[in-house]
């Protein structure tokens, strides 16, 4: 079957180039694939200058439960008039709906938080009263910790638009992704990226997800198409990336879910030279749970052996962190 894949995209810098990086993988294993753009609510709330990136949570939602920059790419998906949305994965609800399956997760880029601030080097560097650029509650909290005396600037748009903000000191400094600044090329100010045990990325921060229709649910008369599409995105996943991500979001929907709870998850695999090449030994999670006002912060590493179930060790890590008061934190 040689029927074009067509893949589902919002307009952003970002988004488009994440889309593209797939489809030329897909080209490169023979498939047609044409990228649509599609407009979400999440862009159409924006401010014109900012309308090209994740300046709301993608996960605010909307009065049907959508995440705001998701919603109009699933119901393409749904209709039949795109085959693939490809997604930053932690754009995306930890329940997903049962017409739509995670096709494939592809290898993770860093997925690390990072300092980008041109005259500072470092956090601890910063003067005293510093500003800093960002809009997620986890980062917030987790520089309170390290930092009590910053305060925080709404700085919202695009990579370039917050970049250009920074240099016309709107701010002092910004804290970003790794993952979407390495992508674009726009790393030259980043001069520290966080180690997971500093400030712990969100669950799924760094991948992306690859969701198509699920097998369960027909919009065409044949079911070819579909079948066609399943397997061609298949070979793109990434079984360490997918099991990492799927034991992150485990964690992160046994305490809640949602972009908006400061929480940090990160699981990695654990890797030994057998002679014959690097085989996976185990797994190690970090997590973080932290009050808003970064007074209190609840922290757990676990090791796991391989063959645990990602899901069953994404609730181990819950439940411990829950024992320690995980959820009066979050309340």
């Amino acid at each position: 079957m040689n029927e074009t894949i067509r893949i589902g995209s919002r307009g952003s810098q970002l988004a488009l180039w994440q889309a593209n990086h797939i489809a030329d993988q897909l080209r490169s294993a023979g498939y047609e694939v044409a990228i649509e753009v599609i407009r979400t609510t999440g862009d159409r709330m924006q401010q014109p200058e900012s309308s090209d990136l994740d300046g709301l949570p993608a996960l605010a939602p909307l009065a049907d439960g959508k995440g705001i920059f998701i919603k109009e790419i699933e119901e393409a998906l749904a209709d039949g008039r795109i085959d693939l949305a490809v997604h930053s994965l932690k754009d995306l609800p930890t329940q997903l709906d049962s017409r739509f399956t995670l096709a494939a997760i592809p290898p993770r880029a860093d997925a690390r938080d990072v300092f980008v601030c041109e005259q500072y080097w470092a956090l601890h560097t910063l003067p005293m009263g510093s500003r800093i650029g960002t809009t997620s509650p986890r980062r917030q909290a987790q520089l309170l910790a390290l930092r009590p005396d910053v305060s925080f600037v709404e700085i919202r748009g695009n990579i370039d638009t917050r970049l250009r903000k920074l240099e016309q000191g709107l701010c002092d400094a910004l804290v970003l992704a790794a993952a979407g600044l390495d992508r674009l090329a726009r790393a030259e100010w980043v001069h520290q990226r966080f180690a997971v045990d500093e400030l712990c990325p969100a669950p799924g921060q760094g991948a992306l997800a690859l969701e198509t229709r699920s097998a369960s649910y027909a919009i065409f008369a044949e079911p070819e198409r579909d079948e066609h599409v399943l397997r061609a995105v298949a070979a793109l996943d990434h079984a360490p990336t997918r099991f990492a991500v799927e034991a992150e979001r485990a964690a992160l929907d046994a305490l809640g879910g949602g972009c908006q709870l400061p929480i940090g998850v990160h699981c990695a695999a654990v890797y030994i030279n057998n002679g014959d090449g690097e085989e996976i030994v185990g797994h190690r999670i970090h997590a973080q749970v932290v009050a808003p006002d970064g007074e209190q912060m609840i922290v757990l590493t676990k090791d796991a052996p391989a063959g645990i179930d990602p899901t069953v060790l994404g609730h181990e890590i819950a439940e411990d962190l829950k024992s320690r008061g995980a959820l009066e934190l979050l309340a």
